[in-house]
């Protein structure tokens, strides 16, 4: 006989018994004898199962925890990435880098003073870019002047970390020492420099008038009438502005034109002071007020005139060269302005028809 659906689903159990009607007594009671022997056999089935899933599981979560328990013992400080703490290792450590630290800046003092002191004299501006590669270089030295100086107690506690901060320490304390050293009041090597804006004046004998272009660009245009010419005395004036030592400036201007070839010419050193009014009231070519040429006054503000022609100028081009020269710690310092005039005539009126 083929098994039944009941049979194929629930293998090893008898399939429950169909009832169908009866009337022998004895064949009902072996029915329903037979009926609650097959649903105690399915409950002592359901039952074994469920006490064996819930025994694995706890024998599971005991090895686990027993496992992770002994994983722990076995690891190390180093391991869980908690490094051993010795306070006599670690004071010993800081007194060493403190050491190192203080060395570095030694160190980093001794090489800028020599840089300043001895290198920077004998070097010329054009040559001048040794003096920071030259110093920056000798971070190489720091490990050999820590082997000389430092006695074996501290060279235990120094690795390469040690070297690669060292590095870092000697640049950044070389650049702010040096900064130091070569400005003002320990240096100078910058020239002066203009203080506001230059100008040109011409001078009748009676008022100064200003050009109205202010020259920021270097180039300056004076508008003449048709035929004519710029006229009276024309003065260039400026002033010169400097951190330290105002007045130790010298000037020299050299004027190229059609009529003049690298003619030099040389500063009035009264002309400030002889129209100091004249200056102050002075106006533009369309009545406006005149620039200030010294905004920070005369007293840190080095004034200059230089007289670039008695009986004016003819229209065309005229090249200004100015140079400024100083004597600087521990160079000369120099700067050089090249500006331009240019006199031309004003355009003639369109005719009406």
């Amino acid at each position: 006989m083929s098994p039944t659906r009941y049979q194929l689903r629930h293998p090893g159990l008898n399939p429950p018994c169909r009832l169908s009607p009866l009337k022998d007594t004895a064949d009902l009671r072996w029915c329903f004898n037979r009926s609650l022997h097959s649903l105690h056999a399915t409950a002592r089935t359901m039952v074994d199962l469920n006490t064996a899933m819930a025994a694995a599981s706890a024998e599971q979560k005991r090895r686990s925890s027993d496992g992770s328990q002994d994983r722990k013992k076995r690891r190390t400080g180093k391991d869980m990435g908690i490094e051993p703490f010795d306070p006599v290792i670690y004071v010993a450590k800081e007194k060493a880098d403190t050491a190192s630290m203080w060395l570095v800046l030694t160190f980093t003092a001794v090489v800028s003073l020599l840089m300043r002191y001895v290198l920077m004299p004998n070097t010329s501006q054009e040559k001048s870019d040794i003096l920071y590669l030259l110093p920056i270089a000798a971070i190489v030295l720091i490990p050999q002047v820590h082997r000389m100086v430092m006695p074996e107690r501290f060279m235990e506690h120094y690795t390469k970390g040690t070297w690669f901060k060292s590095g870092f320490l000697h640049l950044f304390a070389f650049l702010a020492l040096s900064f130091l050293l070569v400005n003002p009041p320990l240096g100078d090597i910058v020239a002066p420099q203009l203080s506001s804006q230059w100008a040109i004046v011409t001078d009748d004998g009676t008022d100064l008038v200003y050009s109205n272009d202010n020259g920021k660009d270097g180039e300056i245009t004076w508008t003449v009438d048709q035929g004519a010419s710029l006229t009276g005395e024309v003065w260039l004036l400026f002033g010169l502005a400097d951190n330290v030592n105002s007045n130790g400036a010298s000037v020299t201007v050299v004027l190229e034109n059609n009529d003049i070839s690298n003619a030099e010419l040389q500063s009035n050193e009264t002309f400030w002071t002889d129209n100091q009014e004249r200056i102050a009231e002075a106006r533009t070519l369309d009545n406006r007020s005149a620039p200030n040429l010294l905004p920070h006054e005369e007293d840190t503000d080095q004034p200059f005139a230089i007289q670039l022609s008695a009986m004016g100028l003819n229209v065309g081009e005229h090249q200004i060269t100015v140079t400024i020269t100083e004597d600087g710690d521990p160079w000369e310092n120099t700067r050089t302005y090249n500006w331009t005039l240019r006199v031309v005539e004003e355009l003639p009126e369109a005719d009406a028809s």
